[in-house]
């Protein structure tokens, strides 16, 4: 099973630079984020072009990659947030050399699109924390529990989670190496180095705007690939924004647990990350222990 190296714990007075990998954003959004992490003691840039447009992303490919490669570059910067997802960190894989990151490591902090760059450095060895991104911090108030749970990572305190049973759970306990996100860009990645290696991982997955039988194909395509017999255990996240199809004669998650139900590993239902506000942090390539049971969930990072 693949150790991946985890980036210093955060110190106030570290700083953090906001970036814009895919989608353009509100400036209005990145000025809220700043003021959040800012009262977290942590000094903040905004890049260049982090507030940029260029048709539905932030800046041209040249742009986005050249903040991005900036921001793992620089010494100072301890964590890199991705201001939002949408579509467009697919052009930025061929582009980024991680000669100085590797001298510097720091936290990638993102989710949706972002997956793609999670899968990206976890190819390059380093955990990264699927979270929350811009305009949660700038919309949630303060107290906010996914943002105060991020910031508790960042400052160096693992994290374990409870969610409640769901009538399609399977039962079991799990060791493995978390990894995930969408499944669309996951399902984008198959076949390419960037690829999650099943054996020993703990897969979690979500998405949104996605039609039901989109979804069946793309479990379809995991079925078929091998991945859902390998894995050790699946958590099966927020799904949202769907018209929900029944003329394929099931609802989503009926299909999933459908699909899954003759291996032999704890899976879960309806666990709080996604395209939602409770979106709980997760640790991309950290070490974990699935627990499920007549009683609910357990998550716990080791």
């Amino acid at each position: 099973m693949r150790e991946y190296q985890f980036p210093p714990s955060l110190q106030v007075g570290d700083k953090v630079t906001i970036i814009s990998p895919a989608g353009k954003i509100d400036k209005g959004f990145l000025k809220g984020a700043k003021r959040i992490l800012e009262s977290w003691g942590l000094e903040v840039a905004i890049s260049k072009h982090a507030a940029g447009e260029s048709g539905r992303f932030s800046g041209s490919v040249k742009q986005r990659a050249t903040d991005l490669q900036l921001a793992m570059d620089d010494e100072r910067t301890k964590v890199i947030l991705c201001s939002r997802g949408g579509y467009g960190a697919i052009h930025l894989v061929d582009q980024i050399n991680f000669d100085k990151f590797r001298e510097n490591p720091k936290w990638l902090l993102g989710y949706s699109d972002v997956t793609l760059l999670h899968e990206l450095f976890q190819y390059n060895g380093y955990a990264s924390i699927h979270s929350l991104m811009a305009r949660h911090l700038s919309v949630e108030p303060k107290d906010d529990p996914c943002s105060l749970k991020l910031r508790n990572i960042l400052f160096g305190e693992l994290p374990s989670y409870q969610s409640p049973k769901h009538k399609l759970n399977i039962n079991g306990t799990a060791k493995g190496i978390l990894r995930g996100g969408n499944l669309s860009v996951l399902n984008g990645l198959r076949g390419t180095p960037y690829d999650f290696p099943a054996e020993g991982t703990i897969l979690f997955i979500e998405d949104i705007g996605e039609r039901p039988y989109h979804i069946d194909r793309m479990m379809n395509n995991l079925k078929l690939g091998g991945v859902l017999e390998k894995i050790s255990g699946l958590i099966v996240g927020q799904f949202t924004e769907y018209e929900e199809d029944l003329s394929i004669g099931k609802e989503v998650y009926e299909m999933i647990a459908d699909m899954v139900k003759s291996y032999d590993y704890p899976v879960c239902f309806d666990f709080p990350v996604g395209h939602v506000v409770n979106n709980v942090p997760l640790i991309c390539g950290s070490e974990t222990e699935l627990t499920v049971d007549n009683k609910g969930v357990k998550l716990v990072f080791k």
